[in-house]
């Protein structure tokens, strides 16, 4: 790889420890994947932040990496932890638990990184524009900024990201490079636009194309329906950009007339829906993954409003950010009368396993990872459906 001058002086180790372990894993990085050079990046979005998911060893890591003294160069955000941090009892977490988690969210913070922990930075403190180099590790996000906004990224693992954080650079290569972002297929799509239909929509590619980058037709999503769409397509698959005809930024820039043309319509939708859907009868209803908007939030609140929970045994929980829960308190009062809403933490990377066997969820995200990473039996329905269940 061309490293410049600079760059060459930190993987020597003479601007730190912490720099140089940075450089070291993002130029190891770059060989794996051919990259000639290293590139700017103007944010970092950080996976790894459950104690769930990293254990006493990412522990270790980031309490290693803040004792070198390394620090991130650009604004860096944080994906949701294991609990909310005030609220964790109601959640059924240990405090063995909540003690290693707060730490975690600790190092972080020391380390510079906003501690916001939402798989959905876009809508809060970290905002990239069209064209922007960033590193992003969390499978949404990075689809949402890659195809909606127009930034580039690659699907970053969370120490690669973390990196990148401390640099202020990655590698050059994937994504980031213009022949990279050409569709490779198109997708045309007959659904009724509601944000479960763009869920099971995200499914049925997925489970179609695997990866590629699919050209969409027949859709017109809206910040909503792009972040549903792009947390089930990277769950389902790993598409990691889309565009949409009319909608995306970069979508004018293609000829896709001699792509192979793939139509999802009543029966592909029934099939995602069927593979997700694996009990008619739950423990839990968990929304908000990806981590529901304020507008999600006050249509579940409109559809509640005057409604009584009457089935006691199930229980829900509604979760978002800290950011957009503070900024509609009416709603999230309506919304405290059926379960508590939960902030910077998910059922996904929450410890469920052991406490519940059954799940349900809107989210086909959600619907693919409860059965692997949460040991659930899963319920994947549209949010009114799933209130059926309590109401």
């Amino acid at each position: 790889m061309d490293l410049t001058r600079e760059e060459e002086s930190i993987f020597n180790g003479e601007q730190g420890e912490g720099a140089q372990k940075a450089m070291e894993l993002v130029v190891a990085l770059g060989k794996i994947y051919e990259a000639q050079d290293l590139i700017d990046i103007t944010s970092a979005h950080l996976s790894g932040a459950s104690y769930k998911t990293i254990g006493d060893g990412g522990l270790k890591y980031l309490d290693d990496m803040v004792k070198s003294g390394a620090k991130v160069s650009v604004p860096s955000t944080l994906n949701p932890v294991g609990m909310d941090r005030e609220r964790w009892k109601e959640m059924h977490i240990t405090p063995q638990f909540a003690e290693k988690q707060l730490k975690i969210i600790d190092l972080y913070g020391k380390m510079g990184i906003k501690t916001t922990c939402s798989c959905t930075p876009y809508m809060g403190d970290n905002v990239p524009s069209f064209g922007d180099h960033v590193a992003w590790a969390e499978s949404s996000a990075l689809s949402f900024v890659n195809s909606y906004i127009g930034a580039r990224t690659n699907r970053e693992g969370g120490p690669g990201a973390l990196a990148a954080a401390i640099l202020g650079k990655t590698a050059n290569y994937g994504l980031h490079l213009d022949e990279n972002r050409k569709p490779t297929v198109v997708i045309d799509a007959d659904i009724d636009g509601s944000v479960f239909s763009y869920s099971m929509l995200g499914q049925a590619v997925g489970m179609a194309i695997g990866g590629g980058v699919p050209y969409f037709r027949g859709i017109k999503p809206v910040v909503e329906d792009a972040k549903t769409l792009s947390a089930a397509m990277a769950a389902a698959g790993s598409v990691a950009l889309y565009h949409v005809e009319g909608v995306t930024p970069e979508a004018g820039n293609f000829d896709v007339s001699d792509l192979d043309v793939i139509h999802i319509g009543k029966k592909e939708l029934q099939e995602a829906y069927d593979k997700l859907n694996t009990t008619d009868d739950v423990q839990l209803i968990a929304l908000g993954c990806p981590h529901l908007s304020v507008k999600e939030i006050h249509d579940i609140a409109m559809f509640l409003k005057g409604k009584k929970k009457r089935n006691k045994d199930v229980e829900v929980w509604f979760c978002t950010s800290s950011i957009i829960r503070d900024q509609c308190p009416e709603d999230v009062r309506i919304l405290e009368e059926f379960g508590p809403v939960l902030a910077d933490t998910c059922m996904v990377v929450a410890p469920i396993e052991g406490i519940f066997q059954r799940t349900g969820t809107n989210s086909a995200k959600a619907g693919n990872y409860l059965p692997t990473l949460c040991s659930q039996k899963a319920m994947c329905r549209d949010i009114t459906k799933l209130m059926d269940v309590i109401l």
